[in-house]
């Protein structure tokens, strides 16, 4: 790419010839890069800033780019259910993909609004904070392990939720949920990927290992917490699950060990990508 584009148009061109040694999405990354370093909206870069003067501080983020650094991490930002979402290196991105658990839990839940959500693990709050957006008089509680991922969810839960409760938590600890009381929604995206996966270099190199990894099989963190999904649920309630899209049938055969009965729910892909748990023994548990 040259050091200095005449226009704007002239810079994205480039650097999407740059950006294709290393992106499947280079020209989309390249307009993303754009309007966050002339501070608009993508829509605003194409509709009416294609021949403004390049940005000088655009070619260093192209950089960062090219190195696999994510878009996200770059623009400390991504939109997840229709909320743009603050993100930082302590924080998973959020994925498209990841949406169909909200999609699962209107779908089981159309006819009795919940009461109460929990969000375990709650990275920068995504799922909490779009179940609250569909759901506003319900009272919110997330958890994260991390002190630093949970001051990332509270800045997005202060723009999009005031009102909603954030927890330093470990839910491999003895009593970690003792205080928390039941729910009508469990939502949850946990560690899930065999630690010997191949993964793009922008995950493997930049996303937090403790968020993805989960043992050889993926299944470690659903083997611990899955079985105690019985005591955080209300009569009535429910948990979606997210799941590799091979790991439904061993994630189904946890909860039923538990007492818990199951519904896979798949992605736009058509992958499994949802393991929707009930159970009418919840009282008992």
């Amino acid at each position: 790419m040259t050091a200095t584009a005449a226009t704007v148009a002239d810079a994205i061109r480039d650097a999407a010839l740059r950006l294709a040694q290393t992106s499947d999405t280079a020209r989309l990354d390249a307009e993303v890069l754009m309007a966050h370093a002339l501070g608009v909206t993508r829509s605003q870069l194409l509709l009416g800033r294609m021949r403004d003067p390049a940005p000088e501080g655009f070619a260093a983020l192209v950089e960062r780019r090219a190195a696999h650094e994510p878009v996200a991490y770059i623009t400390g930002t991504a939109e997840f259910y229709g909320l743009e979402l603050a993100v930082t290196p302590a924080t998973l991105i959020p994925r498209g993909d990841t949406e169909t658990l909200i999609e699962a839990a209107r779908e089981a839940l159309a006819a009795r609004p919940p009461a109460r959500i929990l969000d375990l693990g709650t990275g920068t709050g995504a799922l909490l904070l779009a179940a609250l957006s569909v759901w506003p008089e319900a009272q919110g509680v997330a958890i994260d392990i991390s002190a630093d991922t949970l001051a990332v969810a509270q800045t997005n839960a202060d723009r999009h939720a005031p009102a909603a409760r954030l927890l330093v938590a470990d839910w491999t600890k003895p009593g970690w949920s003792v205080d928390l009381g039941r729910f009508d929604l469990i939502l949850t995206n946990p560690p899930y990927v065999e630690d010997s996966a191949e993964l793009d270099t922008s995950v493997r190199a930049f996303e937090p290992a403790g968020a993805l990894f989960s043992g050889p099989e993926g299944l470690d963190d659903y083997r611990v917490l899955v079985p105690q999904l019985p005591g955080l649920m209300a009569p009535g309630g429910v948990a979606m699950v997210e799941i590799g899209w091979r790991q439904a049938e061993a994630v189904a055969a946890i909860g039923a060990a538990a007492g818990l009965s199951s519904r896979v729910h798949r992605d736009l892909g058509g992958r499994d990508r949802v393991v929707a748990f009930s159970g009418t023994n919840v009282l008992g548990a």
